[in-house]
């Protein structure tokens, strides 16, 4: 009845076998098997919370996954056939995460496993947006949908469809022959797609929304999907719905919402934010007290209530400015507050000034902890295919042959990371040192866009994929001035980002060598030479850092000549390359050394 389904291991990695089984698991989805002889990723990913491990576990214990497989190297391998109450949870198995079995398992062709399965896989309620306010220029919102209790597709040159609850497989086939001469093949996917929806996920009691002169309109679902003649041919697929009679202004929800509502689509399905949408309208107080009148746990948490919570950032402490030797919370206290309204900021200054550092203890601090914080360096030959997602060379470990695969980058992973359950109201932060090394606008492509307008998606390049940054996801930069000038940085990316300067002639960078040469019970000299050193140099960029004198080996014995001759001094004379400046004269020890005396 069903095809061999495969699932690839993340980043290009070899595939496991599976096939689904005829007997339902306990929660109600059909069972998967995965074959022996399928790798396993043996360790668990960190950072993502619980998943179905116990029978990993066991797995691990028993022998059933060997872990050094002679066919996978660096895997771990099935040594038999496992059961599983569910396609996720072999996925969980095989990845080591939580995981979407119904999409990440996938014919050979391509297609996921969910294509094959009827309606009774699905959860017991959902959320869906259907679009109605343009259908051949009209807004049946208006005309049909609120006033006489429809939500309907136009489907016009739909053939009648036989059967009651058809797989997206056989939909295939019936749009295949109603629309082959008149759509692309895309475009018919998509149609694929939205039937689907429309006549087998969408049930009685699930919730609808949808869109008409800028007000959001909720209601349920009441009937089975009918096919029926219309007028003009717009409404020849239709269910019975009750709505309310008011809308909610779109301006007022959700920013996760209105993501999801970017969509283009005419049929989406909501569920990943229902609570937000069963929330709107009704305060904290009014649906504390609907749940405490419904039999439930009152230890669990109100979905609506949860989901409607922005991800915060925590209070800078005094330990934590103190750990970082900054002069004072407060300003700590401001870079939060940056970080809280715009999502993206870039410390910038010249190099030696812990930009870096700062940029990932802040980050750690911000997000609790470093599972949280993914960095990446960015370089001229940084492209979107490293930085997003690209087709990239991958050898089968087995048959050792190279095919182009779609692999997603450091960006695409932390996005799925932070937008995961349980992660969305912690906040996940990615460091992206030297910022101003690579061409922005060629890495970000249309993710430029979703850096200021987090309220939208976009359709990716590479996989199609509708996207868009997580509420919880927050970008640091840091940026050397003295190797490309700040003023060079162009208009989008100052618009899209807030810019703090760490610079040797402001706090906290000024005082931070002294203060931490008092921390170390050093004597002060090392900062009085460094304070010198800079009032000799004119443009603020190619001022130097305190770094270079917060090491170990500068304390040594001839460490501070040593590295002042080989690290220091380097630097201006690239500075004053051409200009015929006698460095040693004018920036030497022996010179500071004097006009301190």
């Amino acid at each position: 009845m069903y095809p061999e389904f495969l699932l690839r291991l993340p980043n290009g990695g070899p595939q496991a076998r599976g096939r689904v089984l005829p007997e339902k698991g306990m929660n109600g989805s059909l069972k998967f098997l995965i074959l022996a002889g399928s790798p396993v990723r043996v360790e668990t990913m960190p950072g993502i919370g619980p998943h179905p491990s116990a029978q990993r576990e066991r797995l691990l214990a028993d022998g059933g996954i060997g872990t050094a497989s002679d066919r996978w190297p660096g895997y771990g391998e099935t040594t038999r056939d496992i059961e599983c109450n569910s396609p996720s949870a072999a996925a969980s198995v095989v990845t080591g995460r939580s995981s979407d079995g119904l999409s990440e398992w996938r014919t050979e062709e391509g297609f996921p496993l969910v294509d094959y399965l009827g309606a009774s896989w699905r959860t017991p309620h959902k959320a869906w947006l259907v679009r109605g306010s343009n259908v051949s220029g009209r807004d049946l919102v208006k005309r049909l949908w609120v006033t006489e209790g429809w939500v309907t597709l136009a489907a016009t040159h739909l053939p009648h469809v036989d059967e009651a609850a058809p797989t997206k497989s056989v939909l295939r086939r019936y749009v295949q022959e109603g629309y082959d001469a008149t759509t692309s093949y895309s475009q018919k996917q998509v149609m694929a797609d939205e039937l689907h929806y429309f006549l087998s996920q969408m049930r009685q009691g699930d919730t609808v929304c949808t869109i008409s002169d800028g007000q959001m309109y909720i209601g349920k679902l009441t009937g089975d999907a009918e096919q029926t003649e219309s007028e003009g041919g717009l409404s020849n697929l239709r269910r019975r719905a009750e709505w309310r009679s008011s809308g909610i202004p779109y301006d007022e929800l959700p920013e996760a919402l209105q993501q999801k509502l970017s969509v283009q689509h005419d049929v989406v399905d909501l569920t990943a934010v229902l609570a937000l949408v069963e929330g709107l309208g009704r305060s904290d107080e009014e649906l504390e007290q609907e749940a405490q009148a419904m039999e439930r746990d009152p230890s669990l948490a109100i979905p609506a209530i949860t989901a409607r919570r922005e991800p915060e950032l925590p209070d800078p402490t005094d330990q934590l400015a103190a750990e970082l030797l900054v002069h004072e919370t407060a300003w700590l206290r401001e870079v939060r507050d940056l970080l809280a309204d715009d999502r993206q900021l870039v410390l910038h200054g010249p190099p030696g000034t812990g930009k870096t550092y700062l940029a990932l203890k802040l980050a750690e601090f911000l997000g609790g902890g470093p599972e949280q914080v993914k960095l990446v360096q960015f370089h001229p030959s940084y492209a979107y295919e490293d930085f997003f997602e690209g087709f990239r060379p991958q050898e089968d470990p087995q048959t050792r042959e190279v095919a182009f695969r779609l692999t997603a980058g450091p960006l695409r992973e932390l996005a799925d990371l932070a937008s995961r359950e349980g992660n969305r109201h912690i906040p996940h932060f990615l460091i992206i040192d030297e910022i101003n090394r690579a061409n922005l606008a060629k890495v970000f492509g249309e993710l430029y866009f979703l850096l200021e307008y987090r309220n939208k998606s976009v359709r990716l390049t590479y996989s199609g994929d509708d996207f868009a940054l997580p509420p919880n996801l927050f970008v640091i930069g840091t940026m050397n001035t003295a190797d490309r000038s700040i003023a060079l940085v162009d208009a989008a990316m100052r618009r899209r980002f807030a810019f703090v300067e760490l610079s040797p002639r402001t706090e906290p960078t000024r005082g931070l060598l002294r203060r931490w040469l008092t921390e170390e019970g050093r004597g002060a000299e090392p900062a009085d030479l460094l304070d010198a050193l800079n009032s000799r140099i004119a443009e603020p960029d190619f001022r130097i850092g305190p770094s270079y004198l917060m090491k170990k080996g500068v304390y040594r014995e001839g460490g501070l000549e040593r590295t002042w001759r080989t690290k220091i001094l380097p630097l201006l004379e690239e500075h004053h390359y051409g200009e015929g400046v006698d460095i040693e004269t004018r920036y030497g020890l022996a010179a500071l050394r004097m006009s301190l005396q």
